[in-house]
């Protein structure tokens, strides 16, 4: 019999795929065909999820692929555990946790700035793309004075397709290059004035003397947190207020920081499917999982939306049920759990925070099979969310 192959057709805009559910049941660990043509095993269910995860047998790296001189977060063993500590030492939930007043004000002065506007307005032109914008530049301590320019080049690099058999490779690895151009420029206009900022930590960041971080590995970490602080945090804000509009629950969003906490980690449970998955991970030596061998040299694809969705994990998996016990698998789990889980957490209950407060009665125009999607390899998310009150 011929392989499933990816992608499978979504009945919702709002829900992972049926194929999900039916191969989680039979086959939680699944061989599939990729988007680009090639075998894969498909990974749904939570428990099997969570063991590729947390399992140093399986790495981002392909076996046998050139290591660059330069360490990155998509690398494994040691190079990447050194570079998670400097950037550890840095990235402090403190940090974040300094950022929140910001965070709080700039969500609502756009909230505010949206109601006052026209009607349609585009939450995604309007409110959540400049809210990531203005959050990461802060964190990082950068002017980005063109946003005009950042955001195109942004957009572009997000997505550059890399995986499919249509997708263009040489456009898509010219896009990374000029985003990565962008961001060396804002990287050495910092190594020459220095602040108070994630990005001047990163750059006096060291464990030894002679242990800093390389212009290399500062350059594709600056990358790599704008990269995630726009396209994800633009993309995290906007589908999380989509939920909360489809579910009829904005005008009830709660003010009390424990209940928002409890509704913020449904939201992101829920939307992981919808705004990207976690990289592929690739098996460095024979592994037996659920019954089946994963060869060394096999590219696993771990679905999170099937295993966030496993009902064997969380009772009514497809219910909007703030409150349910914790343990999603949305910022991942393991070696590379990600680094930026707290500032999504805090951004996103305060941007739905703020609309529900200053637009309880916000609503799609037309029906939500009306917005288009953008998808790449990395990240996923609408490309226009046209609302009125």
């Amino acid at each position: 019999m011929p392989l499933p192959t990816l992608p499978f057709d979504r009945l919702h805009p709002l829900a992972p795929p049926p194929a999900y559910a039916d191969l989680r049941d039979r086959a939680p660990i699944a061989a599939v065909t990729a988007e680009d043509g090639q075998p894969a095993w498909l990974v749904t269910s939570y428990d099997a999820a969570s063991t590729v995860l947390g399992d140093p047998r399986f790495g981002v790296s392909r076996p046998g692929d050139p290591r660059s001189e330069d360490a990155t977060l998509l690398t494994d063993g040691e190079p990447h555990a050194r570079l998670r500590r400097l950037v550890g030492k840095t990235f402090t939930r403190r940090r974040i946790a300094a950022l929140r007043p910001r965070v709080e004000a700039h969500a609502a002065a756009l909230a505010d700035r949206l109601a006052h506007g026209d009607q349609p307005a585009d939450l995604v032109a309007d409110f959540a793309a400049p809210l990531s914008i203005t959050v990461i530049s802060e964190l990082l301590g950068v002017d980005i004075a063109e946003r005009d320019r950042f955001r195109r080049l942004a957009d572009a690099a997000g997505a550059a397709d890399f995986l499919s058999a249509e997708g263009d490779r040489e456009a898509a690895q010219q896009a990374w290059r000029e985003f990565g151009e962008y961001v060396g420029g804002l990287v050495a206009a910092k190594r020459e004035e220095q602040a108070d900022d994630l990005l001047s930590a990163l750059i006096t960041a060291h464990e030894r003397d002679d242990d800093q971080l390389t212009d290399g590995e500062l350059t594709t970490l600056a990358l790599t947190i704008l990269a995630s602080g726009y396209l994800t945090a633009t993309n995290s804000v906007s589908v999380g207020a989509l939920v909360l509009i489809d579910e009829g629950r904005l005008a009830a969003f709660p003010i009390e920081p424990a209940a928002i906490d409890a509704v913020v980690e449904e939201v992101v449970r829920l939307q992981i499917a919808l705004i990207g998955e976690v990289f592929p991970r690739w098996a460095h030596e024979a592994v037996e999982l659920g019954g089946v061998t994963i060869r060394a040299g096999d590219r696993v694809l771990v679905r999170l939306g099937a295993a966030n969705r496993d009902p064997a994990r969380f009772d009514q998996p497809d219910s909007f049920r703030p409150g349910r016990s914790a343990g999603h698998l949305a910022f991942g789990r393991g070696p590379h759990h990600c680094l930026g889980a707290a500032l999504a957490r805090l951004e996103i209950g305060a941007a739905l925070h703020a609309l529900a407060q200053r637009l309880p009665t916000l609503a799609l125009r037309g029906s939500i099979d009306d917005v288009s999607w953008s998808r790449s390899h990395a990240d996923a998310g609408p490309t226009a969310v046209h609302v009125i009150w």
